[in-house]
């Protein structure tokens, strides 16, 4: 008997959004219901894709990085990512819950960057192959309640990354991008309200989830 394919499931959001948080719950959701789970993250997520997140956020190198590069060397994070840990994990029928995917380079490159949303479109799917998440949830937050939860929160490193040490400008762009995604792939892309209390946002986020596990079962 064939394996089911697992299920594919990513978060997206502004800095601040609250991702992690929701990533955290949802695991310990599943894996009290008896799935087997593979957590990941971007840039990250195997030992190649760790070191291009130095690079590609806290290294002073990447001061002086242009927008090209930032995009590519996401994407070189990510096809690294979907070979050697995603497509193996749904091979086995696990679910695998990503910290951001293919969704944040086409905001944040392609929209907030500005760079040309076609070759974005194109190196994203040179990167993913056919691995596209088969939900997706963006956490919809007020930029400026976003950047007030970032001034508070610590890093490893002690200050702000380098994608967190952005100007507001870039993060409306960032906000918009997400809305737009969701307005035109709404089979896939779910907004939550990332501005509700913490239990309210991860009670939304269930209902729609176990909507598609039922489906994946039957």
């Amino acid at each position: 008997m064939t394996r089911a394919r697992g299920v594919f499931i990513s978060f997206e959001g502004g800095e601040g959004c609250g991702k992690s948080t929701q990533i955290r719950r949802l695991a310990e959701r599943l894996e009290s219901l008896g799935y087997s789970i593979l957590l990941t993250r971007e840039p990250g997520g195997t030992e190649i894709g760790e070191q291009l997140r130095q690079l590609l956020q806290f290294s002073k190198a990447g001061e002086a990085m242009t927008p090209e590069t930032e995009l590519l060397l996401f994407a070189a994070s990510r096809a690294q990512l979907v070979r050697e840990k995603i497509a193996p994990a749904l091979a086995e029928g696990r679910i695998v819950l990503a910290d951001r995917f293919l969704d944040s380079t086409t905001v944040y490159q392609g929209v907030a960057r500005r760079l040309d949303p076609a070759r974005v479109a194109e190196i994203n799917q040179f990167a993913v192959g056919d691995y596209v998440p088969d939900l997706t949830f963006v956490l919809d937050l007020d930029t400026a309640l976003a950047r007030g939860r970032l001034l508070g929160r610590a890093t490893p490193q002690g200050v702000p990354d380098r994608m967190e040490n952005q100007p507001a400008a870039f993060y409306e762009a960032v906000r918009e991008g997400y809305l737009r995604l969701a307005r035109e792939t709404p089979d896939r892309v779910r907004l939550l309200d990332a501005s509700q209390p913490e239990e309210a946002i991860f009670s939304d986020l269930w209902k729609q989830l176990a909507t598609r596990l039922e489906k994946q079962a039957s």
